[in-house]
């Protein structure tokens, strides 16, 4: 029998670090191969990891709530026939210290090398190997209110960078863990520590080889020796405040949006139409059998329009690239839907949705809006997407000025549909105000790649379907 341990691979494209969400095992059971043992939260979706062997569970190396780096250990396995791997805790010893003061990388974990032109290293997160002796206790659930990081807060105050150092006085009987040198302390409790603003020279270290963990600066805290500048400043309420850490979706999507908008050069053009024969076609199709089993909307007439549209327009459907200077053309259609989720905006894209039947496109996009709501899209359904659509009719808003998806060139936002006094013209030129199904339609796109005349060619396009869908038989 021997001890080995899974670590967190990637289960993405490109993807740093991830969040446990649950367990779905625990110490003492048994789990055979491709046996889902936990479910975690990149920063596209929740993942379910299957677990690569037969054995018996022996120590879950990590809390749910805790975010941790792929290629970290997450869990102990005994496995028959099997050699012991190197311990969870290896990072805490002399040489990895040692190159951690030096400031060098330490290229031990998947997808973590050096980057060239890098001057800084990205910071660690913690797990149960940095908590010292206590290491094999379960942890408790982050907590919201002392261990985020005030980066990670855009309303939080920002420290300044010529205020005067905190002075922090020696806590009766404590000795410094070193008497001479640097401290010795890994990467996530120097952040802690300084974050609450504390000199680790004068936090006493309770293991053995002098490294000081959490739990002595968290004993430190609780000791009276420290108490961070901000705090002081602007004292945390939690009965009037709560706290949110930024990970997972939302920081990817908070990531992506800032670069977007201020990367490419937005404009939106607006467009007011009269929305009844398409809804005369929603309730027909509601009727007939061959879509009796599917839930159809207007967004499936709309993201059919939309397919229609971009063949008369196919240079909307395309890219920037900023290294070679080109704009690449698409000559498929790759249709992101922007879905709301307790878990953030996503948005996955049904591949392909230009050579899809309308049946097809309803049944795509009825899985991928469920899916999505879910949590369980795939990191591989929410890239490669080529145009978007957002939905805020649903919210019943009207309409909106949306920020594209980076490596698109165009989203189109999908106000509510409302019933309006419309100016009608009979057969005899006689204009008549009647009531109409009513909606606005925004269109944002990358004005680098989409001048105004191929904007407003396209939007326009778009609403002609919409006003008259027969068109369709005829454009498409």
């Amino acid at each position: 029998m021997g001890v080995k341990q899974f670590k967190l691979p990637d289960p993405g494209e490109g993807l740093v670090e991830a969040d446990i969400v649950t367990w779905k095992i625990k110490a003492g059971d048994t789990v055979k191969v491709n046996d889902v043992v936990v479910e975690i939260e990149t920063a596209k979706s929740l993942v379910e990891l299957p677990i690569p062997w037969e054995g018996t569970v022996v120590e879950l190396l990590v809390a749910e709530g805790a975010t941790v780096e792929v290629g970290a250990a997450i869990v102990s396995i005994e496995v028959a026939g099997a050699e012991d791997d190197a311990p969870a805790t290896a990072p805490d010893s002399k040489p990895a210290a040692a190159a951690e003061d030096s400031g060098e990388r330490v290229a031990n974990l998947v997808g973590y090398g050096a980057v060239e032109g890098a001057t800084k290293r990205r910071a660690r997160r913690a797990f149960e190997g940095d908590r010292g002796p206590s290491s094999h206790e379960p942890l408790p659930a982050p907590d919201l209110h002392v261990h985020v990081a005030t980066d990670a807060l855009p309303n939080a105050p920002i420290p300044r960078e010529d205020a005067p150092a905190p002075t922090r006085s020696r806590q009766a009987g404590a000795t410094p863990s070193r008497s001479e040198g640097k401290v010795l302390a890994k990467p996530p409790v120097r952040k802690f520590a300084k974050d609450n603003g504390i000199d680790l020279s004068l936090v006493q270290s309770t293991r053995d080889d002098g490294v000081i963990s959490r739990a002595d600066v968290e004993a430190f805290v609780a000791g009276g020796g420290a108490a961070a500048p901000a705090a002081a400043a602007a004292p945390y309420d939690g009965a009037r405040e709560t706290r949110i850490p930024v990970k997972g979706v939302r920081k990817m999507t908070a990531q992506a949006m800032v670069g977007s908008a201020f990367t490419a050069p937005h404009v939106t053009e607006f467009i007011t139409i009269d929305m009844t024969r398409t809804m005369e076609l929603v309730e027909r199709l509601k009727g007939d059998r061959d879509f009796r089993d599917l839930k159809v909307t207007p967004l499936l007439v709309l993201a059919k329009a939309l397919c229609v549209a971009i063949k008369r327009n196919p240079e909307v459907n395309a890219t920037w690239d900023e290294a070679a200077q080109e704009i690449v053309v698409k000559h498929y259609v790759n249709l992101g839907i922007a879905a709301a989720t307790p878990r953030g905006l996503v948005v996955p894209n049904i591949k392909d949705a230009d050579r899809l039947s309308m049946r097809e496109l309803g049944e795509a996009l009825g899985a991928l809006v469920g899916t999505a709501r879910e949590g369980r899209t795939q990191p591989a359904d929410m890239s490669g997407g080529t145009i978007t659509i957002t939905n805020v009719g649903v919210f019943g808003v009207d309409t909106g000025t949306p920020i594209i998806n980076p490596g698109e060139s165009a989203i189109l936002c999908f106000g509510a549909i409302r019933k309006m006094p419309w100016v009608v013209t009979d057969e005899h030129g006689v204009d008549q105000i009647v009531p109409r199904q009513v909606t606005q339609l925004g269109l944002s796109f990358d004005h680098r790649l989409i001048d105004g005349d191929l904007g407003s060619r396209f939007l326009a396009d778009i609403a002609a379907l919409l006003e008259d869908p027969a068109k369709a038989l005829v454009w498409g």
